[in-house]
């Protein structure tokens, strides 16, 4: 059955949508009220692409949320668990972003562009509201605002290649983690090696609307001997490299430390942050539940729709949230969350799937 989206002006276009379509795209998603790739060729000759050559991803989809203003710096670390304190002038920081309940609100790549400018680069959730919500109430001296900035992603092994192509070979000087601004044109943007894939890759921040198809044609122009072609994130090269999907694999259901999130908590935290006292508690009485890589045996599942219930004989003990064949792996790979007790390498437990149930293993790392 084919199902299609209904274009409105609720559901934005992105700066690349034109070159998304140009290139042959054959579905989409929803995130943040705007339209996300999701296939382009099919989801395995994409996850072979990717793993081979270069491609080019229409991201815009991860809104950026600018904090500016005297107050900026200390709203962040209001936001997060996570010490900033540290934070390199060119560094990307993981941020898991929590409610007052320690529940997982986002978990978005933050960058300080000055001691009172920072962006953080969202996954799929209103929290531009909630950090409104905040400053206001704390009666901080800061505007809270979507700029006009849209990531665009070039991801794989022959990124960097493509990538020098354009902004010169100073871009290969650039740390994981890290970013730099780049010239580009009459313009310039903010590069930095990340991306949501296991490939390698970079993000570049494209400010100003004006700029994204020419910066999109750019790099098919340059990489034309790199069989660059559109792509986007890869459901699964994502579940082999463990790569975590807010509002699928961790909701506010859940908090960082369920999430596995611990090591971007910092062991003492010594600042004030929205969740703290539910998180320390948590951390006194032990974590119920946590995230991990588990192997579906059998045939070729469809990808998972919805959660499938882990059981150990008749007793619930946890969930798969997401789930797809892999061709390499010749597995059903997954990402779950396991109740304590049942979420040691190598533990046998039984899984609900749609083609009825399932052996499921536990595994000691994921695949990528």
């Amino acid at each position: 059955m084919n199902h299609y989206i209904a274009i409105s002006r609720r559901l934005r276009q992105t700066p690349f949508t034109a070159g998304v379509e140009a290139a042959g795209v054959k579905a989409y998603t929803v995130y943040n009220r705007m339209l996300l790739p999701a296939v382009f060729d099919t989801m395995e000759e994409d996850y072979r692409h990717l793993k081979t050559h270069v491609q080019v991803w229409d991201v815009a989809v991860e809104r950026q949320v600018e904090l500016n203003g005297p107050d900026a710096t200390r709203l962040m670390q209001m936001l997060t668990p996570r010490d900033l304190s540290q934070i390199k002038a060119d560094q990307c920081f993981y941020v898991p972003i929590t409610d007052e309940n320690g529940g997982m609100l986002n978990d978005p790549v933050a960058l300080q562009l000055s001691d009172t400018r920072w962006w953080i680069s969202i996954a799929d959730s209103d929290l531009l509201f909630w950090i409104k919500g905040l400053a206001q109430g704390a009666g901080l001296d800061v505007a809270v605002f979507e700029p006009d900035v849209s990531p665009l992603a070039v991801q794989g092994p022959k990124a960097e290649t493509l990538m020098a192509r354009l902004f010169g070979e100073e871009v290969r000087k650039i740390g994981f983690f890290r970013y730099r601004r780049m010239a580009f044109g009459d313009t310039s943007f903010i590069v930095a090696r990340s991306g949501y894939s296991r490939q390698g890759g970079f993000e570049i921040y494209v400010e100003d609307s004006a700029h994204g198809m020419p910066l999109w044609d750019a790099l098919f122009e340059a990489g034309a001997d790199l069989d660059v072609r559109a792509g986007c994130p890869n459901l699964i090269e994502r579940i082999e490299g463990g790569l975590l999907s807010y509002g699928n694999d961790m909701t506010l259901e859940n908090t960082p430390l369920e999430c596995g999130l611990g090591k971007f908590m910092g062991k003492n935290a010594d600042h004030d942050f929205v969740g703290r006292t539910a998180l320390e508690t948590e951390k006194t009485n032990g974590i119920a539940r946590q995230i991990r890589p588990i192997a579906v045996s059998g045939a070729a599942l469809a990808p998972a729709r919805a959660p499938w219930p882990l059981f150990v004989g008749e007793q619930p003990v946890g969930q798969i949230t997401s789930a797809v064949w892999s061709p390499d792996f010749q597995t059903n790979v997954a990402i779950g969350m396991v109740d304590a007790g049942h979420w040691d390498a190598g533990t046998q437990l039984h899984v609900k799937t749609p083609d009825g149930l399932r052996a499921a293993t536990i595994q000691a790392q994921f695949w990528l």
